[in-house]
C-alpha cells in the first residue's frame, strides 16, 4: 500500500471519505443536469418570445426532469438505464398531461395521484423500472395540478421535459462514464484509509499505554476501512481492472483488498491484547511489529512498474517475526495466552505479501492469454428457491396496499390541514414509505424526516428572510441546497431532509415574491402529519414487526453463511477454488449491515426486556462475521497434511455445520420446535491429536480450523437460547 505523504490527518480522512467520489459524482450530476436543464430552458423559451415569467415555471418542470432522471433510474444493466432514462420523458409527458386534462377536479386528481401511488409499489413486482416511471408521473402530475396548467401551455411543458431528459442521458451515459476512474479513485480512498489507520496503529504499538481516546479513533477507523472495502469491492469488474493494471484480475484485486483490510483488523485486536498481557514490553517483539506494520504500509503492491524492493522490506519484516514465533516456541517457558496472536499476525501478514507478489508478477508478465476471467459473473446466474413470501402475497403487493391506504388518507388530511396545497402530507407519506419494510424502520425514517424538516425549516426560512429579493443568490442557495441533499443521503437521511426543506423555503421565496411564517410551519405540520400516517398504516396494514425483518435478515445472512463455511472446510480434501471466498466474504458483510440497519431501531432500547434477545443476536452475528471472516484470511493455503482417517471427520463437520446452520434459520422462523444442534467437540480433538505438530508439517491445520469451531460454538449459544437440544 502506497504511502500517501498527508501531513495532516483531517486532511487523509477527508480524501478518504468518500471512496471513488461516487456520491460527489451522482450529486454533482444531479446538480449539473438540473442547472443545464433550467437555464437552456429558460434561455430558448427567451430567444423564442416568451417572456421571464411564462418561461419559468417549464424551466422548474425541466430541472425536476432532469434531476430524476439522474436519481431515479435504477436499472441493473446499462441499456436498462438507458431505455428507463428515455421512458421517463414519456412518463412525464403523460403527468403533466393528465394534471393539465384534470386540473379543474379536485376528485380525479386525487384519484390518479393515489393510483399513481398504488401503481408505483405493485408494478415493482415486474422491474424497478415501472417505480421510475410512476414516481416522474406523480411528480409531475402534482406539478400540473397546483400550476392548473391550460392545453395551450403544454408544448413549452414537453420542449421542458424532454430538454431535461437529454440533460439526463448526456450527463449519464456519454459525459460520465469512465469507470476505471472511479475504481482508481476507490482503490486511492482505500489507501489513505489504511495507511492512516496503520499510523494510528504505530503510534498504538510505540505507547507504553493507549489512551482511551486512542482505543476509540482506531476502533472507528477500523470500522470505516471495513465499510470503504465493501464498497470498492462493488466496483471491481474485470473490464475497469484491466484498464488499469493490464495481467491482474478481478478476483486477484479483490482478494487483496479483502487480505489488506483483514491484516489491519487482526492488528487491532491482537495489539489490543498483546497490551493488556504486557507482551509488547519485549522490546524485540515491539520493534518487529512495528517493523511488519510499517513495511505493508510503504508497499506499492499496485505499482504499475515491477520492482522487487516494493515487497521486500515486508518479507523480510514477516520471516523476522517467524523466527521470533520459532524461538519462542522452542522455550520452555512459552508465552501464555498470547502466542497464538503473533502466529495469526504471521500468518496474515504471510497472505498478505503472497497475495502482492501475485499482483506483481500479473501486472510484469502483462500476457493477455494468462489473463482469467473470474468466476463471480457465474453466481448470478444461479435461482434462487422460491421464498414462503412468494407463495402467497407478494411483498410488493403489501407494500402497494399500504400506500394506498396512506395516500387515500393522507389527501384527506392534507385538505383539512392546508387546503391550498394539500398534497404534501401524500408526498411525505409516499416518501416515508418508499424504501421501509418493518414497523421500526419506517417509524426512524419518518422521525428523521420530520427533524430534518423542522431543523431546515428554521435555516432556510431565516436565509430566504435575509437573501430576498437577491435572485441570482437564491438560485446559487437553490442548486447548492440540491447537491448537498443528494450528497448527503446515504450519510444523513435527517440532513438529507434538512436540505430538501431548505430548498423550498427558497423555491417559496423566489416564486410567490416573498415568504411567511405561516406557510413554512404548515410545510412542517404537513410533513409530521404525512410521517404519522406512514407509520398509523404500517400498524395496521399488513404490518411487518421489526421484529420479524430483523428474523428475515438474519436468515439471509444465514443463507450466505452456509455454502461459505462448508465450502471452507471442504477445501481441506479436495480441490476447491476457495479465493473466490473472498467475495462472499464482502457479501456478508453487506448482509450483517443490513441487519443492523433493520434493528436500529430495536438497539436504541437497551433497557427494554422485550429486545433484549434481538440485542443478543446481533452481538453472535457480529461475532461470528468476524470468525468468518478470518477463515477467509488464510482460504487460499493449499498442501495440508493429515492422516487419511481424518478425511471422514471433516465430511462430519461439513455435515453437522449444515444442519447447525439450517436448524438455528428453522428457530428463527420459530419452526425448529424439538431440534438438536451438534458439536464438534470429538472432532475438534480428533483432528487435534492426530494433526501433524508445526514442526512436521508447513501448514497448521489446528490454526487454520481455530475459527471454524468458534463459528459452530457461536451457532449452538444461538440456537440453544432458541430451544434447541444439544447432541455431542
Amino acid at each position: 500500500m502506497k504511502q500517501f505523504p498527508i501531513k495532516h490527518r483531517w486532511l487523509g480522512r477527508l480524501l478518504a471519505s468518500d471512496p471513488g467520489l461516487i456520491r460527489f459524482q451522482k450529486a454533482g450530476r444531479a446538480t449539473l443536469s438540473l442547472m443545464a436543464s433550467v437555464f437552456t430552458t429558460l434561455f430558448i423559451m427567451q430567444l423564442a418570445g416568451a417572456d421571464a415569467d411564462a418561461a419559468l415555471t417549464p424551466a422548474i418542470v425541466s430541472g425536476m426532469a432532469g434531476m430524476l432522471g439522474i436519481m431515479i433510474v435504477m436499472d441493473d444493466s446499462k441499456k436498462g438505464k438507458m431505455l428507463t432514462t428515455g421512458l421517463l420523458g414519456l412518463s412525464a409527458m403523460a403527468g403533466v398531461s393528465i394534471g393539465s386534462l384534470l386540473a379543474e377536479s379536485t376528485v380525479f386528481i386525487d384519484i390518479a395521484m393515489v393510483l399513481l401511488i398504488f401503481l408505483s409499489f405493485y408494478l415493482t413486482r415486474f422491474g424497478v423500472r415501472y417505480f421510475s416511471l410512476c414516481m416522474i408521473a406523480f411528480m409531475t402530475l402534482y406539478f400540473a395540478s397546483i400550476l392548473k396548467l391550460s392545453g395551450s401551455q403544454l408544448p413549452s411543458f414537453y420542449f421542458g421535459i424532454w430538454i431535461g431528459i437529454a440533460y439526463a442521458f448526456l450527463f449519464n451515459f456519454i459525459l460520465f462514464q469512465d469507470t476505471a476512474k472511479n475504481l482508481k479513485r476507490s482503490i486511492r480512498s482505500f489507501h489513505f484509509q489504511s495507511n492512516f489507520t496503520f499510523n494510528l496503529l504505530i503510534e498504538g504499538m510505540q505507547a507504553k499505554e493507549m489512551t482511551p481516546q486512542q482505543r476509540e479513533e482506531l476502533g472507528r477507523n477500523v470500522l470505516k476501512l471495513r465499510d470503504y472495502a465493501v464498497m470498492v469491492s462493488e466496483y471491481i469488474n474485470d473490464e475497469d481492472v484491466q484498464k488499469l493494471w493490464l495481467g491482474l484480475t478481478s478476483t486477484q484485486l479483490r482478494l487483496y483488498i479483502f487480505d489488506a483490510g483483514m491484516l489491519i483488523e487482526t492488528l487491532t485486536d491482537s495489539i489490543r491484547s498483546l497490551k493488556k498481557a504486557n507482551a509488547l514490553e519485549i522490546d524485540e517483539l515491539r520493534k518487529l511489529l512495528v517493523w511488519v506494520t510499517r513495511s505493508l504500509r510503504d508497499a506499492e503492491v499496485l505499482a504499475q512498474q515491477y520492482e522487487e524492493q516494493n515487497l521486500r522490506e515486508a518479507e523480510l519484516a514477516v520471516q523476522a517475526l517467524r523466527l521470533l514465533i520459532i524461538d519462542l516456541f522452542s522455550r520452555e517457558d512459552k508465552p501464555a495466552g498470547w502466542l497464538f496472536l503473533i502466529r495469526r499476525i504471521e500468518s496474515i501478514a504471510n497472505h498478505v505479501i503472497e497475495g502482492g507478489i501475485t499482483i506483481q508478477q500479473a501486472l510484469h508478465k502483462m500476457k493477455d492469454n494468462e489473463i482469467k476471467l473470474s468466476e463471480e459473473a457465474a453466481e448470478g446466474d444461479t435461482e434462487d428457491e422460491p421464498s414462503e413470501e412468494d407463495k402467497g402475497i407478494k411483498p410488493s403487493t403489501k407494500k402497494a396496499f399500504q400506500a394506498l391506504t396512506a395516500a387515500i388518507i393522507s389527501i384527506i388530511a392534507g385538505q383539512i390541514l392546508s387546503p391550498d396545497q394539500p398534497y404534501w402530507v401524500l408526498l411525505t407519506a409516499f416518501i416515508v414509505l418508499l424504501g421501509t419494510e418493518s414497523i421500526g424502520r419506517i417509524y426512524t425514517k419518518g422521525f428523521q424526516r420530520s427533524v430534518g424538516t423542522i431543523i431546515g425549516a428554521v435555516i432556510g426560512f431565516t436565509l430566504a428572510r435575509v437573501v430576498s429579493g437577491h435572485s441570482v443568490l437564491e438560485i446559487t442557495l437553490i442548486f447548492a441546497a440540491v447537491f448537498f441533499a443528494f450528497y448527503l443521503f446515504e450519510v444523513s437521511y435527517t440532513l438529507m431532509s434538512m436540505f430538501i426543506t431548505m430548498l423550498v423555503a427558497f423555491m417559496y421565496d423566489l416564486l410567490l415574491g416573498g415568504i411567511t411564517f405561516s406557510l413554512i410551519s404548515a410545510r412542517v405540520i404537513d410533513t409530521i402529519a404525512g410521517a404519522g400516517i406512514a407509520f398509523g398504516v404500517s400498524l395496521f396494514i399488513f404490518p411487518k414487526k421489526t421484529k420479524e425483518k430483523v428474523a428475515d435478515t438474519l436468515n439471509d445472512y444465514l443463507q450466505e453463511l452456509k455454502p461459505y463455511v462448508t465450502e471452507y472446510v471442504r477445501s481441506f480434501r479436495e480441490d476447491v477454488n476457495v479465493k473466490e471466498l473472498s467475495g462472499k466474504g464482502f457479501l456478508l458483510d453487506q448482509k450483517l449491515k443490513t441487519i443492523n440497519v433493520e434493528a436500529q431501531s430495536l438497539i436504541k432500547k437497551p433497557g427494554s426486556p422485550r429486545h433484549a434477545d434481538v440485542n443478543r443476536w446481533i452481538t453472535l452475528f457480529s461475532a461470528i462475521n468476524y470468525y468468518a471472516r478470518h477463515l477467509v484470511a488464510s482460504s487460499y493455503r493449499k498442501g495440508f497434511d493429515y492422516p487419511d482417517e481424518l478425511v471422514d471427520v471433516f465430511i462430519r463437520i461439513e455435515e453437522k455445520l449444515e444442519l447447525n446452520i439450517e436448524t438455528l434459520m428453522d428457530l428463527i422462523k420459530d419452526s425448529g420446535d424439538g431440534m438438536l444442534v451438534y458439536s464438534l467437540e470429538n472432532e475438534r480433538e480428533q483432528i487435534e491429536r492426530l494433526a501433524p505438530a508445526r514442526q512436521q508439517s508447513q501448514r497448521d491445520l489446528i490454526h487454520h480450523l481455530y475459527f471454524v469451531w468458534r463459528i459452530n460454538k457461536a451457532i449452538m449459544e444461538l440456537a440453544e437460547d432458541l430451544g434447541a437440544g444439544k447432541e455431542q
